[in-house]
């Protein structure tokens, strides 16, 4: 990809942020009760926090000096029950805000995952699947913390440092100021925080891997997925995968428990500052003990949500890039989907039309011009010319994996715009020259072409093809576990596997793409057996460069510079002396 198209898609609209932010927010409002309980929650806690110096300053001032030990006992019972509570409010606001924040994350992952399955080509060919994988993994990733702070530190951390600011400069303004220098103390503090929670964060980082190997192996899987329309079950995998990040994640945040006494050290170690300043400066009768005390409480209330405010800010900062990508993804439409008015393609006998159909990649070059043509059910069709002539086009347009410029692409008389793409897809087979195959057994990867063929389809599949007796050499035979891609298999085997796969679909229109451009000539006698019995009763289409394969084919297609320049048997383009004489001569000629 050129350098400026990936500047460009990395691109962002400063004036954009507040509005990407407020749209980001919005998922909150499906859990309006739990964020509102929360919100009590911190209201209760801001409370208590807020007294509490105020319970301190009064036991020592009122209480012990005046020796009202009954009175203090009751004030330390009533601070030790609201101080419980406020404890366990704590922690059934993490973990309300937890199950929150992670089911948002939940829902845009899925969103993006199920919108980018509806994308056609032109969005996968104009980006790096990196790319994507990045928005789907950790953009989404990094989105938590912004839910989850905005609500459990902007709102109330603002009310707590207004009201402690005012607390504190009515008491006394020069401790109110020394209470400044604690500030490096708690970001040193705060730095240690991240430390200590590594070993679950490395296991939920092993959950978000295995998320995105899955996530890249069905992405570069795409155009499988789209040909058996599949796309309903890759989600239900794609689901359970991200069912077990959510569950790992939470996991780790648990661990925010321990970041509570960290924080309470460096309190302490700020108040040291406070009392010398009380102290040995101002003394006694300027700065009572109780109004030590109660300053003491307050650094730590004070100093926390400036350092919470300042830690949401910068996860804005950072992160509402990610945020900005994601909602790129999801605002791009389909160029290929199903408009209101379509209706479902009946069975199809397999005649294909093109009407004057003209195609462009983009508005410079016309990649097919003015092309018509006429197929009757059960022809087979070869397609041959050099690379880039508009071949594999012409078969991209009968799939609709793009659609036409102008002109008309006809199924049986249908418009392949006026019907669905599952009902259109789903009685095509389609193979090309990267047969992909996914993780899995070698039965589930030929049950993909019919996710509800039997075993026995599968096996009469298999040896239709010529594929049964390898498979049974193999040690645990259709149940072998193949890795991604069929690692561990010829391209031979790989490609006699995708045959299997296309051949258990039962397709009316097949279409070959190079399929047997990677294989040696000894195997692609067995490829080619293989072939024929796909190519039995059904609209076939062969793109081959090898002559070979497609000398049996009813009628032979010169594709060049956008035109078919020459049709007819082989024997007919022969007898021409053509452009199809010369491309034959060149391979067999001696």
């Amino acid at each position: 990809m050129p350098v400026n198209a990936i500047k460009d898609d990395e691109q962002t609209i400063e004036a954009g942020k507040l509005q990407t932010l407020l749209r980001l927010f919005k998922y909150l409002l499906s859990y309006l009760k739990e964020i509102a309980g929360v919100l009590l929650i911190m209201a209760y806690c801001v409370g208590v926090s807020l007294l509490n110096p105020l319970i301190v300053e009064s036991a020592i001032d009122d209480y012990i000096n005046a020796g009202d030990f009954p009175g203090l006992a009751k004030l330390l019972v009533f601070a030790i029950i609201i101080n419980t509570v406020m404890v366990l409010m704590i922690k059934l606001r993490m973990y309300i805000m937890a199950k929150v924040c992670n089911n948002v994350l939940v829902t845009i992952r899925q969103e993006l995952y199920t919108h980018i399955q509806t994308l056609d080509f032109h969005f996968f060919d104009s980006r790096p699947t990196g790319k994507i994988l990045a928005r789907i993994i950790g953009d989404i990733n990094s989105l938590k913390d912004v839910l989850g702070n905005c609500v459990t530190t902007l709102i109330p951390d603002f009310i707590m440092i207004c009201a402690v600011v005012a607390i504190m400069f009515i008491k006394n303004p020069i401790l109110a100021l020394a209470s400044l220098c604690s500030l490096p103390i708690m970001i040193i503090g705060m730095w240690f925080i991240q430390i200590y929670s590594h070993k679950r964060w490395q296991v939920y980082r092993k959950k978000s891997s295995n998320l995105n190997a899955f996530v890249h192996e069905s992405v570069s899987g795409m155009r499988i997925i789209k040909s058996f329309t599949a796309e309903k079950e890759t989600e239900e995998v794609f689901d359970g995968l991200v069912k077990e990040v959510r569950s790992s994640f939470l996991d780790a945040v648990r661990l925010n428990d321990a970041f509570g006494p960290v924080i309470d050290i460096c309190w302490g170690i700020g108040c040291a500052a406070l009392y010398y300043v009380g102290i040995v400066i101002l003394g006694t009768k300027q700065a009572p003990v109780g109004t030590l005390m109660a300053f003491g409480t307050y650094i730590s209330m004070f100093w926390r949500p400036i350092m919470n405010l300042s830690n949401f800010y910068n996860q804005i900062i950072t992160n509402i890039a990610g945020a900005e990508r994601i909602f790129e993804i999801l605002d791009t439409p389909s160029a290929i989907r199903d408009e209101n008015d379509v209706s479902v393609l009946p069975p199809i006998q397999g005649e294909v039309t093109f009407e004057d159909v003209t195609f462009s990649y983009d508005d410079d070059v016309k990649v097919l011009d003015h092309v018509s043509f006429h197929i009757t059910p059960g022809e087979t069709i070869a397609l041959v010319g050099p690379t880039g002539a508009g071949k594999t086009t012409i078969v991209n347009l009968i799939s609709r994996f793009y659609d036409v410029g102008s002109g008309r692409v006809l199924i049986d008389g249908s418009d392949v715009r006026d019907v669905t793409l599952e009902s259109l897809r789903g009685q095509m087979g389609i193979m090309t020259q990267d047969n992909f195959l996914f993780s899995g057994t070698i039965k589930e990867n030929i049950r993909y072409g019919k996710l509800d063929a039997s075993d026995e389809e599968i096996i009469s599949a298999a040896k239709a093809v010529n594929a049964h007796d390898f498979i049974m050499k193999l040690e645990k035979g259709y149940d072998t576990e193949l890795s991604e891609r069929g690692g561990r298999l010829s391209i031979g085997q790989k490609q006699l596997l995708a045959f299997a796969r296309t051949m258990v679909s039962m397709p009316k229109i097949l279409i070959l793409d190079e399929a047997t451009s990677s294989i040696d000539t000894k195997t692609e006698l067995l490829v080619q057996e293989g072939i024929e019995q796909l190519l039995k009763g059904r609209t076939s289409f062969v793109i081959a460069h090898r002559l070979s394969t497609i000398k049996k084919a009813d009628r032979i297609f010169v594709v060049d510079d956008g035109h078919i320049i020459e049709e007819g048997t082989s024997d007919q383009l022969l007898k021409q002396k053509g452009a199809y004489y010369n491309l034959y001569m060149s391979q067999f000629a001696i």
